[in-house]
């Protein structure tokens, strides 16, 4: 059941496909943390997307099923979905453009995070919510303290598509364009068998080719 509901999930977030995201179906399930993985994409996705309201909606189901589980006295993933609430409270006040107060949730979804240690046989987060704070530094026009939080997130996460992607532009957006192209470069390396038509990849290209 995770699985199911975390597969497109990920599919939508790596690609940052926030209205296929937004649109994403719950099917149902008896844990409500398998749950709590669609309603987080939809309304982190909705908030990217500008759909405020029904970002809202989704939200007001994470706290739901956060309660739920705190009822059950499943702590660990009660803090899980916690963090998603979190962060998906940060996108909404984005949206709404309040910048301190989005950051202010996603840096508290990051730090509660990082505090829930993962256990090794429970299944991998949707998104590492530290590269999600990354994003939004980027997009409030932070590149020098997005590319630390990316940073931060690679000692926990390595090797992921999304925070080369975004370490390269918050390098490029500093002016740095070497530790752009050192990004990019990495970014090429892990994705050689990927389709050469992803607009990511063609910029990666670009960029290391003027190095």
């Amino acid at each position: 059941r995770y699985a199911k509901a975390a597969m497109p999930a990920r599919y939508a977030f790596e690609r940052g496909a926030w209205p296929e995201a937004a649109k994403l179906q719950a099917f149902g399930s008896p844990y409500p943390f398998v749950d709590a993985i669609t309603y987080f994409a939809r309304s982190v996705g909705a908030a990217r997307s500008g759909d405020l309201a029904s970002a809202r909606m989704d939200a007001e189901q994470l706290e739901t099923l956060h309660n739920a589980l705190l009822a059950a006295k499943n702590t660990y993933w009660a803090t899980e979905v916690e963090v998603q609430r979190l962060a998906a409270a940060g996108w909404i006040a984005l949206g709404e453009g309040k910048a301190e107060e989005g950051l202010k949730f996603m840096r508290a979804a990051a730090d509660l995070e990082d505090r829930n240690e993962k256990h090794i046989v429970t299944p991998g987060r949707i998104v590492p919510a530290r590269e999600l704070l990354g994003e939004m530094l980027l997009e409030v026009q932070q590149p020098g303290a997005a590319l630390r939080e990316f940073e931060a997130s690679q000692q926990r996460e390595p090797n992921r598509f999304r925070n080369f992607l975004g370490s390269a532009r918050a390098a490029e957006m500093a002016g740095d364009r070497g530790m752009a192209a050192a990004y990019y470069e990495k970014l090429l390396v892990l994705a050689k068998d990927a389709d050469d038509a992803r607009p990511e990849l063609v910029s990666a290209k670009r960029v290391v080719a003027q190095r």
